[in-house]
């Protein structure tokens, strides 16, 4: 038997050093190796045999490029954040916080995939009584879906191999272990060897995969970093606490967009897509408060409606407060710069606070012109014009910058029964919109007036 060797394994990056360090060499973090022990590869022949495989080179122009075939996940948001369904022979990573909803979205998909295709769900977290409690919970049929209890990967890749279903799950990747690393299943070496031992196996029998990956403290998904390059996409499952919303966004994928958005309800029986979520995030919106502004943002191809909300409030300390929720903090103090210089208007000495409703995230600059008029009006306590919303990025110049797709957000606008909009110049409808007032700006100063004069 060979013997084993003890290595030091980074966190972030998954490099290896032999000695350790309090610094990477590999991507300069501090204070992320950790101690493992490793197998040689000479120690299982068998696994070597099997892995290596002659691939003949190819001319990249004698390669036919070919639209891969999708099948549906029979659920049409989660289809959406993934491009349109599975690609065969993918591996998708599923992350997000405890009790969020992982598992349940995926065992409704197999049940439904089941169908029409053969199906496994593999488990290294929960027994078979515990899923199949789950699965009478939600009163879905799987009649046709496979069980495997196991963390051993050996055990699973035999049972791929043997059973060849077209779509599996693995919940989780941080529950497996190989015998060719010697350290603790969710350790660093053993993340990385089993996931891409999995992917390996998709890539070769065609099967799609998808991995469920538990979260840190911060948010990250555990493990290395090499775990995202390695799978085709990732996809992070969100959602506030208090809140029966959840939110799936495409984080990577090869064969889509990226930061496509699904929302879903955590209902008693499960995840139910909601196809108009705009609605939910204004379902409580009134046009005669102070301080209130809608954003049409958009997430890929969605367009959505969030309403933002501005407090604004005398500094009762020596440091005035700059708070955001599903807004970029660090924007805030430069916006509040843009409206003192180019404005008039300083909240120096006040403290301000920055609110997504709905729990969405916010994270394109189409946000500025929407932020800086709530923020107005709560500082003015005058309530902006009703059913208005608004849209556009905000330069240091004081410039109001056109935004992607001007047009299908104002036809949601629109669709969802506001009037009036306001919007750069550059983002003017090609076509005007029936019952539906464009008001176009060119800079921060004009739309304040405009504001002020209605």
């Amino acid at each position: 038997m060979a013997k084993t060797r003890t290595v030091y394994t980074c966190s972030e990056c998954g490099g290896q050093t032999p000695k350790w360090q309090g610094q990477c060499p590999h991507c300069q973090a501090w204070n992320t190796l950790t101690e493992t022990q490793v197998v040689p590869a000479a120690a299982s022949p068998r696994f070597q045999a099997w892995a290596a495989q002659a691939v003949p080179v190819q001319r990249l122009a004698d390669v036919q490029a070919q639209e891969l075939p999708r099948d549906p996940s029979g659920i049409d948001e989660l289809d959406r954040v993934l491009g349109g369904g599975l690609v065969r022979g993918s591996v998708v990573l599923i992350g997000g916080d405890p009790g969020i909803g992982k598992s349940t979205l995926l065992l409704q998909a197999l049940s439904t995939m089941g169908l029409t295709q053969s199906v496994l769900y593999v488990s290294g977290e929960e027994s078979p009584q515990q899923i199949a409690l789950r699965a009478s919970r939600l009163a879905v049929d799987t009649r046709s879906v496979k069980l495997l209890a196991e963390i051993r990967l050996e055990t699973i890749l035999s049972t791929l191999r043997d059973e060849a279903p077209e779509v599996a799950v693995i919940d989780s990747i941080q529950t497996l272990y190989t015998e060719q690393v010697t350290s603790a299943p969710g350790s660093v070496s053993q993340v990385r060897e089993c996931a891409a031992r999995l992917t390996r196996m998709a890539k070769q029998t065609g099967t799609t995969i998808l991995l469920v990956g538990h979260v840190t403290k911060e948010g990250s998904l555990a493990g290395p970093r090499v775990l995202e390059h390695m799978v085709d996409t990732v996809l992070y499952f969100e959602g506030e606490a208090h809140s029966s919303y959840r939110m799936i966004r495409a984080i990577k994928n090869r064969f889509g967009a990226v930061n496509e958005l699904g929302v879903f309800a955590m209902t008693d029986r499960g995840l139910k897509g909601v196809s108009n979520p705009s609605a939910i995030f204004l379902s409580s919106y009134r046009d005669d408060v102070p301080g209130s502004c809608v954003l049409v943002t958009q997430e890929g191809t969605r367009p959505l409606l969030v309403e933002i909300q501005a407090l604004v409030d005398d500094a009762h300390g020596f440091q005035p407060k700059r708070l955001t929720l599903g807004l970029e903090q660090n924007r805030l103090g430069m916006l509040l710069a843009v409206l003192h210089r180019h404005a008039g208007i300083a909240c120096f000495d006040s403290d301000v606070f920055l609110n997504a409703v709905g729990g969405v995230k916010i994270t394109e600059p189409a946000a500025d012109l929407a932020v800086l008029l709530a923020i107005v009006s709560s500082l003015k306590n005058r309530a902006l014009p009703e059913k208005m919303v608004v849209f556009g990025e905000v330069g240091l110049a004081g410039e109001v910058r056109p935004v992607t797709r001007g047009q299908e957000r104002l036809k949601e606008a629109s669709k969802l029964g506001f009037q009036r909009a306001i919007v750069p110049t550059a983002n003017r409808p090609r076509q005007a919109i029936e019952g539906f007032e464009v008001i176009t700006v060119d800079t921060l100063a004009e739309a304040v007036e405009y504001c002020r004069s209605v």
